[in-house]
C-alpha cells in the first residue's frame, strides 16, 4: 500500500475510536483484525488496559476444524467462540469496534455470530 492508504486508514481507525469512546460508556470494546488468511477478535477493557477474551482462526480447537482461517465460516466461528469467552468472563455488553475495516463480509458475519453468542451490542 502507499503511504497516502496508509495515512486515510490510520485517520478512518482512529475517527472511529474516537466515536467509540464517546458512547462506550465505561462498556469493553469488542475490537477485531482481519488478515487475508485469519481473522481475530479481542474483548478489551480499555480503562485497565486488559485483554478479557480472545479468540482467532489459531486457535488449535478451531484451525482443526475450520478449512480455511479467512473465509466467512471462519469468521463466525471465532465470533460464537469470543461471545462464549467473553460470556465466561462475565462480559455481556460491549462495544463494537470494526478498525479501518467496512461493516461487511468477514467483519459483519463475525459480528453477527458474536450477537448470536450472547453479546449485546
Amino acid at each position: 500500500m502507499s503511504a497516502k492508504q496508509d495515512l486515510l486508514r490510520d485517520r478512518r481507525r482512529e475517527r472511529l475510536r474516537f466515536q467509540l469512546r464517546q458512547k462506550a460508556y465505561g462498556r469493553p470494546r469488542l475490537s477485531v483484525f482481519r488478515s487475508g488468511q485469519n481473522i481475530y477478535a479481542q474483548v478489551i477493557d480499555d480503562a485497565q488496559g486488559r485483554t478479557l477474551a480472545a479468540a482467532s482462526t489459531l486457535d488449535k480447537t478451531l484451525r482443526e476444524a475450520l478449512k480455511t482461517g479467512g473465509d466467512k465460516a471462519a469468521a463466525t466461528a471465532v465470533g460464537k467462540l469470543v461471545a462464549e469467552r467473553a460470556l465466561a468472563a462475565g462480559v455481556k455488553q460491549v462495544v463494537f469496534d470494526r478498525g479501518s475495516y467496512l461493516y461487511h463480509g468477514r467483519v459483519k458475519a463475525l459480528a453477527e455470530a458474536a450477537r448470536e453468542g450472547g453479546l449485546d451490542f
